[in-house]
């Protein structure tokens, strides 16, 4: 017991005594834990937003109007047993214009028409949106200038356009915010250890000494670990209550207004536990970080 408070002892006057090097780690993790706070859950809505729009990902095929009921039956049992089709939904012509009427912001365009145009319809709902290519080219072999599947099929919506546009942006995005998390966590500890090293070096005297009186190896790291939780413990409590004050401040107040913000309430990964994993790494990184970069020294 007395050998643990002399080592806490230990500790605590090497970072007076190196208020420089010490303040520089902290800062270090606190810049860093706080740039990851804010990069994991863009990163979370990035990909929730991204299988959001894959999960509404569809196809949908006119139908020549004279097509009878026993036709439209047996042409959607059909459509159901090819490969990686999940549902496929009958739209009638009703459903199609009230349809088209909820996303019109002028009514009047729907409310002036003398018939309605549009066509009965096949919704086909892939299981993936990577299958939505093969599920197409099964029911137009020939292309979308070729014969269908059925004679009833007039000709393919052009309706996923946008939608796969907005996916290929979302992946883009999560790819590109994978790497820059990526890039952050190994800037991070790179910038971390090279903090704490320059922390060691300026005692590097200190070790060298103390290893020649015959003091072993532990019973030098031991302090120099004690300081790499102290100063992952004050990064990460301080990064943490940056994070919360704007969670409160900003996040909070503006999440029923932007889309973007109000995601972090359907995130897989809560706030309180986000704050615990980067609490805990903050102080594992700093601490591994110390016992790492003595090594070099312990060598006389």
């Amino acid at each position: 017991m007395g050998r643990i408070v002399f080592f806490f002892q230990e500790a605590l006057r090497a970072l007076k005594r190196n208020g420089a090097p010490s303040l520089a780690a902290i800062v270090t993790t606190v810049v860093t834990v706080v740039l990851l706070g804010m990069l994991i859950p863009i990163f979370q809505t990035a990909q929730g937003k991204s299988e959001e729009v894959r999960n509404e990902l569809s196809v949908q095929y006119a139908l020549f109007p004279d097509a009878t009921k026993q036709e439209i039956v047996a042409t959607k049992h059909k459509i159901e047993g090819i490969p990686h089709v999940t549902e496929v939904k009958f739209i009638g012509k009703a459903e199609a214009l009230k349809t088209l009427e909820s996303e019109l912001e002028d009514k009047r365009i729907v409310e002036e028409l003398k018939y309605n145009p549009l066509p009965n319809s096949f919704e086909v709902i892939p299981d993936d949106a990577a299958n939505l290519p093969s599920i197409q080219q099964a029911i137009f072999p020939d292309g979308p200038n070729g014969a269908p599947i059925s004679s009833i099929i007039n000709n393919e919506f052009d309706n996923t356009f946008g939608q796969q546009k907005v996916e290929q942006v979302t992946s883009a995005l999560k790819i590109i915010l994978t790497v820059i998390t990526a890039l952050l966590v190994l800037a991070s500890l790179m910038l971390i250890g090279n903090t704490i090293r320059l922390s060691i070096y300026t005692r590097r005297r200190e070790v060298e000494v103390m290893r020649l009186v015959g003091a072993t190896r532990w019973f030098i790291r031991w302090p120099f670990m004690i300081e790499g939780v102290v100063v992952g413990f004050a990064g990460g409590a301080l990064a943490i209550l940056i994070l919360w004050l704007g969670k409160i401040t900003v996040v909070d107040p503006l999440s029923n207004k932007v889309s973007v913000l109000s995601a972090q309430n359907t995130s897989t990964l809560a706030f309180p536990a986000l704050i615990a994993i980067l609490f805990a790494a903050s102080i594992v990184v700093s601490t591994i970080g110390s016992g790492l970069t003595l090594r070099r020294f312990l060598k006389v």
